[in-house]
């Protein structure tokens, strides 16, 4: 036994020297940077190295596929399968036949099949259940859950594989869960602690610069590479920041970048112990469970924190849900309505290195945090674009479509009226009855034609 002990010792100073290192590396190298704003373009490099293995990779997949005589299963870039639009009129005087008009007769069986082609269309590949997805890749990055094509090619792509697993699970995993912890950890303490200071200039600055160091921290987490277009347009106090909705971590990506004011429900648990310490530094506007439906409540709290001029913009994702990055959908009004400057932002996430997008009806928040931190990167773009403010001769709904258009135009995503509610509700039958008020009027307006005639 005593023999023994030596080597004991050996080992713990070994142990002791590694988390030594471990921890230096990670003060030097990430914490320090993150706080001060600074990068080394290691991460930078690290994007590059990947794109180049992605590429061979899947030339390596294309060329296995032809010499095993296979089809090659190629997505569309957009992961969107489009169809072609018709009005109601021209479907219908379609099927009726070059022979036959709308004026004459005013109801044909055939009217039938356009409605019944129009519900198959939906079943099959309908605007709304595709946004709820993650898009399918044309490369593939060594993810097996991204690419359709994925099987055994060759003994080299599958060690590849296996190392990129390797990576990932034992090296990167505990690395993030590390600065995960310490950046929210920070977040806790700071905010506290300088909760705990009276108001003025001084407590403003500290909060500020606490929220945005803890935030930077938990960037580098995930290993994220944000490239800021359009600084000039940051949002100001007195504002509301609007932008397209993918993930949870839309906060951190703009919070790293921006001082913001955040608006949610109170949540119970870590996530409660969170916003405790957050409000205590920063005035951000949190509702209980009872009030989130209170739509006049809601209002005025953010209409008296937008009107006084030293608090920071209020974050606000109007879809109310989260949209697989393809398209922006239907904003709610309710941010639109108060009056107040609107400071859009469009986000763009490159699917390639992994998938930010959080399917909530599938994942819960645990499983869906493993899969970003064992992801190889975060990558995407954000576009601060022109303030905006309602003009005379528009509401606030006409007000948010506006806005939503410039988000989808700037960020290259589809640009759709459907409610992300959709996702989990059913049709309301307002849908419905249009469809019929339509076809209503196609048959009512041309036998009033027909009788004026």
């Amino acid at each position: 036994m005593s023999s023994l002990l030596p080597f004991d010792s050996v080992l713990c100073n070994l142990l002791g020297l590694s988390l030594t290192l471990w921890f230096t590396l990670l003060l030097v190298f990430i914490i320090v940077p993150a706080i001060f704003g600074v990068s080394f373009g290691i991460r930078r490099l690290y994007m590059h190295t990947l794109l180049r293995i992605f590429t061979w990779a899947t030339l390596r997949i294309e060329r296995g596929v032809k010499e095993n005589r296979n089809a090659l299963y190629k997505p569309l870039t957009n992961g969107i399968i489009a169809r072609e639009r018709t009005s109601l009129e021209d479907g219908i005087s379609k099927l009726r036949g070059s022979g036959s008009s709308l004026e004459d007769p005013e109801f044909a069986l055939s009217d039938i099949f356009y409605f019944c082609r129009q519900g198959m269309e939906s079943i099959m590949d309908d605007e709304v259940t595709k946004r709820f997805s993650a898009e399918e890749l044309e490369t593939w990055n060594l993810l097996s859950r991204t690419n359709y094509n994925f099987q055994h090619i060759s003994l080299r792509l599958t060690v590849l594989w296996g190392l990129g697993m390797l990576v990932r699970y034992t090296f990167l995993l505990p690395l993030r869960i590390a600065l995960a912890v310490t950046g929210i950890g920070l977040l806790v303490f700071g905010t506290t602690v300088v909760g705990y200071l009276p108001n003025g200039r001084f407590k403003e600055f500290l909060s500020r610069h606490v929220h945005l160091m803890c935030y930077r921290i938990c960037v580098r987490a995930l290993t994220a590479i944000i490239t800021y277009h359009g600084s000039e347009n940051r949002p100001r106090n007195g504002g509301i920041c609007v932008a397209n909705h993918t993930s949870p971590i839309d906060v951190i990506i703009l919070a790293s970048d921006g001082y913001y004011a955040m608006v949610g429900q109170i949540h119970g648990g870590l996530m409660g112990v969170i916003q405790r310490a957050m409000v205590k530094s920063c005035p951000h506007v949190w509702f209980e469970r009872s009030e989130v439906k209170d739509r006049i409540l809601v209002a005025k709290r953010l209409t008296d924190h937008v009107h006084d001029k030293s608090k920071l913009p209020i974050l606000i994702f109007p879809e109310g849900t989260c949209i697989n990055n393809t398209s922006v959908m239907m904003f709610k009004k309710g941010s639109f309505e108060i009056g107040a400057t609107i400071y859009p932002v469009a986000i763009k996430y490159d699917p390639r290195f992994g998938d930010a997008f959080w399917n909530s009806s599938k994942y819960g928040m645990v499983t869906y945090l493993l899969r970003m931190m064992t992801s190889w990167a975060i990558v995407c773009s954000v576009w601060y674009l022109p303030p905006m403010t309602r003009r005379e001769d528009e509401d606030a709904v006409q007000f948010a479509n506006r806005v939503k258009s410039a988000i989808a135009r700037q960020g290259g995503l589809v640009d759709l009226l459907w409610d992300g509610g959709l996702k989990r509700d059913k049709v309301k039958d307002v849908f419905k009855e249009e469809q019929q008020k339509l076809y209503s009027r196609l048959i009512a307006g041309n036998h009033e034609n027909r009788s004026r005639s």
